[in-house]
């Protein structure tokens, strides 16, 4: 395969492109050990090297690394890794090598995160966070039967009367227009309209 482009990313990482196609990127140090040069055939055995032993150790220890920090979901060290240049051979090998040790577990991190969230976000915002982070529908249903086996529960209603009351919302000396913010308000936070309205409207209202 030829070298038709080498584009520096930084002082000292460059991006690869073979047969004009983004391939992997290298510090490089590593750029001179194998001797790749833009216009120049890529050696086979340096290719195999790089892709089968230099990436996925890199790929590996920077998953790792990035969960010493934090939880991700496997989209999110997914795209952590894309954007570290890692081709997408080696980020599913990655995800595979943390995964086996339970290091990235989707179920996990939707069930935590649902505890943690269970007394300040409604259940919709919390599905919406939990989409936005990428974990499927499926494991999220998963995740609440689980937390309800575990008594969890929510009290929507009493959530909703916090935020009123940090707002210093007035429900008897608001007029039609105030009620009618509050109401955006607690819809944008991800609860229903049906328990909006009954926060912050009168019969009049509508």
């Amino acid at each position: 395969m030829k070298v038709t482009q080498i584009e520096a990313v930084s002082a000292s990482r460059v991006k690869v492109y073979l047969e004009e196609e983004f391939a992997f990127a290298l510090y490089k140090g590593e750029l001179r050990s194998f001797r790749i040069r833009e216009g120049e055939e890529i050696e086979a055995g340096s290719y195999r090297e790089i892709m089968e032993e230099l990436l996925p150790r890199r790929a590996k220890l920077r998953a790792m690394n990035l969960l010493k920090g934090r939880a991700y979901t496997v989209k999110q060290l997914r795209d952590k890794l894309k954007t570290g240049g890692y081709p997408e051979k080696v980020i599913e090998e990655a995800l595979e090598y943390v995964g086996s040790f339970r290091y990235t577990d989707d179920l996990r991190y939707a069930a935590d995160f649902i505890r943690s969230h269970e007394g300040s976000r409604s259940r919709r915002r919390i599905e919406q966070d939990l989409l936005g982070r990428g974990i499927d529908r499926a494991v999220m249903e998963q995740a609440w039967s689980a937390w309800e086996d575990e008594g969890g529960s929510q009290d929507e209603e009493g959530m909703v009367s916090v935020l009123l009351e940090k707002k210093g919302f007035d429900r008897e000396g608001a007029d039609q227009k105030e009620r009618q913010r509050m109401y955006g308000f607690l819809v944008r936070k991800g609860f229903s309209p049906e328990l909006a309205r009954r926060a912050v409207l009168s019969d009049n209202d509508w």
